[in-house]
């Protein structure tokens, strides 16, 4: 596949997870800031390789092949994030650029001794789970910050934004992945939160409790 051909791949792999019976072009344009029609040259080009099904109104849904083909795009992406935060000393809100270059890189057996130089990971910095080399993943029961109930302890699993802004505001409050954390007040007017994090109050947005991953402890 091309360099264009893997990012739609991708973006339409992780467009599947919350719309699995189809994924709509105007949505795949929409991340790949692309028009329309170019969305859909590309897709019949996917097709005629296999990669996926595309039937015209009813959305574009990845073939075995093409879902196979996306998760080992993914894994290279996630790989070689813990890769740059684990040994080159990156930030996890660095890392996303670099990654989506590197993830094109061809070689299965380089990603390979990637996996097993980095200990088999099975999360990525963001708290994403990555693809073994046969594309089997971990699943971990997770939820939102904003959806837990007032006096419960949980643990910060993962991030559902991962903008380099949102990341860095996560760092100004030490606010990272494995962080103990308790709703102590939850403010009926805007849904904003005070949190018990380290012995310290913290008062957070919404919007910030609904982009953090996190499970019951």
């Amino acid at each position: 596949m091309t360099y264009s051909e893997e990012n739609y791949i991708k973006v339409i792999y992780h467009l599947s997870l919350v719309s699995p019976k189809g994924v709509n072009t105007n949505a795949i344009a929409g991340m790949i800031e692309s028009k329309a029609s170019s969305v859909t040259d590309m897709v019949k080009k996917l097709a005629e390789k296999e990669l996926v099904d595309y039937q015209k109104y009813q959305g574009v849904t990845l073939t075995q092949k093409g879902l196979h083909a996306a998760k080992m795009i993914v894994r290279k992406h996630r790989l070689w994030e813990v890769f740059l935060v684990e040994k080159l000393d990156f930030t996890w809100d660095e890392v996303h650029d670099l990654a989506e270059e590197l993830e094109h890189i061809k070689s299965e057996k380089l990603i390979n001794r990637l996996d097993e130089f980095l200990g088999f990971p099975k999360e990525d910095p963001h708290g994403d789970p990555i693809p073994d080399r046969y594309g089997q993943m971990i699943k971990v029961e997770k939820q939102l910050l904003s959806e837990v109930g007032l006096n419960k302890r949980v643990m910060c699993l993962g991030v559902k934004d991962s903008s380099p802004s949102f990341l860095q505001y996560l760092d100004k409050h030490q606010i990272s992945l494995g962080a103990e954390i308790e709703i102590i007040n939850k403010e009926a007017f805007d849904m904003s939160l005070t949190i018990l994090m380290n012995g310290k109050e913290i008062l957070i947005s919404n919007k910030i409790a609904g982009n953090l991953f996190v499970k019951a402890i």
